[in-house]
């Protein structure tokens, strides 16, 4: 039977994606697991595999063409079937979508689905949506053969901690010699998930300026070996993301989220690290970054930094972080205040290191380097002091940069 291949959810901030490749042309055959098109979701480019078997009967949606989530994209034929109207209801109701995300890049993201996913009767497709909807297969009731849940009745459920749908702007007048650019994918999402940040988060901010002249020697002197080494250096972000976990194992009530009648205290520390592209901001993030030494941490997000900017993350990568860095040092940013990434309850802002005239502890005005590290932090489970105390371990550690190598 003919079957339509539609655009599938590939993230969990998607709402459209664009087809960048088709990997098979009209009139080739498809098997179940081969790789047919390229899709460009908010965030990564991302392979799309057949889930049955045909032949590609008519491609809808050429490259380059967007097309909404569960938009038909094209048409598997079965042996002597004809193409059908793109209107008709050629899937029947309990069978999965003519494609899928490709399994190397979803199986990670199913480990961590929703309690209950594995407890109940699902399809495959119905537990990845899941998963990119935040649902908890457990509440929900199947219509499917002997109550086994599918696609449609998670696409029909709804999301837990779904934000309002935004307002549309007013029009406003656009200047002679002006340009309209249309906003893409991935700033449309970073515009709504802000905008749910700022009004829905009780943001509360706190600042402090640590003296990071010992960590500038260290690093130097590690450096120096590791030339000669023939290794990578070590950058200051990657101790200041060694900081930010450890003082985050210290005060875990920052590594939590806000759960409406409970506080979620997470046991890892999944750091997001702000990584800029052109078309917006990405936060890819280190899994279990309180196991990890300085080295490991540097090269992971050297790593997840660099497919970021080839757009070549798969979801697991950039979701599920517990707490957020954002360096704005290397553009000469000396200080500011970040947007919470929701539903965390914390991101740190650091700005660059600046020589300055202090007065040290004999009165005397001597020549030092300053860092200011900006917290925001969600005051619906972080109070002042619990936000203090945060920045205090961070400046203890910042201060005394040895104390990460131990």
């Amino acid at each position: 039977m003919a079957s339509y291949i539609e655009m599938p959810k590939l993230s969990d901030t998607m709402t459209e994606g664009t087809v960048v490749k088709w990997r098979k042309n009209v009139g080739d055959k498809v098997a179940v697991g081969e790789v047919i098109a390229e899709i460009e979701t908010d965030k990564a480019v991302m392979e799309l595999e057949a889930f049955d078997d045909g032949v590609l009967g008519q491609i809808y949606i050429s490259e380059g063409g967007k097309a909404k989530i569960g938009e038909k994209l094209a048409v598997l034929l079965g042996k002597g079937e004809s193409v059908p109207p793109k209107n008709s209801q050629t899937n029947a109701p309990e069978k999965p979508r003519a494609a899928v995300p490709k399994d190397t890049s979803q199986k990670p993201a199913l480990e961590m689905a929703p309690t209950g996913a594995g407890r109940v009767k699902a399809s495959p497709l119905a537990k990845r949506i899941a998963v990119a909807k935040g649902l908890s297969l457990a509440n929900l009731k199947g219509t499917g053969p002997g109550g086994r849940i599918i696609a449609r009745d998670v696409e029909s459920a709804v999301a837990p901690s779904a934000a309002p749908a935004p307002q549309t702007p007013m029009a406003s007048p656009t200047a002679e010699g002006s340009r309209r650019i249309p906003l893409s994918g991935m700033r449309k999402v970073i515009a709504d998930r802000l905008l749910a940040s700022k009004t829905q988060i009780p943001h509360f901010y706190l600042n402090i300026e640590v003296d990071a002249g010992e960590l500038l020697r260290l690093r130097a002197q590690i450096n120096e070996h590791l030339e000669k080494a023939g290794r990578g250096k070590l950058t200051i972000n990657d101790f200041i993301l060694k900081a930010a976990v450890d003082a985050a194992v210290k005060v875990p009530r920052v590594n939590a989220s806000f759960a409406g009648d409970a506080v979620v205290e997470y046991a890892d520390v999944h750091l997001s690290v702000a990584v800029a592209l052109d078309e917006g901001l990405v936060t890819p993030v280190i899994r279990q970054a309180q196991k990890k030494s300085l080295r490991e941490i540097s090269d992971a997000v050297k790593d997840l930094a660099t497919r970021a900017r080839t757009k070549k993350l798969k979801p697991e990568e950039y979701q599920g972080g517990t707490i957020t860095v954002s360096n704005l040092g290397s553009y000469g940013i000396e200080s500011f205040s970040a947007i919470i990434n929701p539903p965390q309850a914390a991101i740190l802002a650091v700005g660059a290191i600046v020589k300055k005239p202090v007065v040290n502890a004999r009165d005397e005005i001597i020549p030092a380097h300053r860092l200011a590290i900006g917290l925001s932090a969600d005051h619906r489970l972080v109070d002042g002091a619990i936000g203090a105390q945060y920045l205090a371990e961070l400046r203890r550690l910042i201060e005394n940069p040895v104390l990460m190598l131990i």
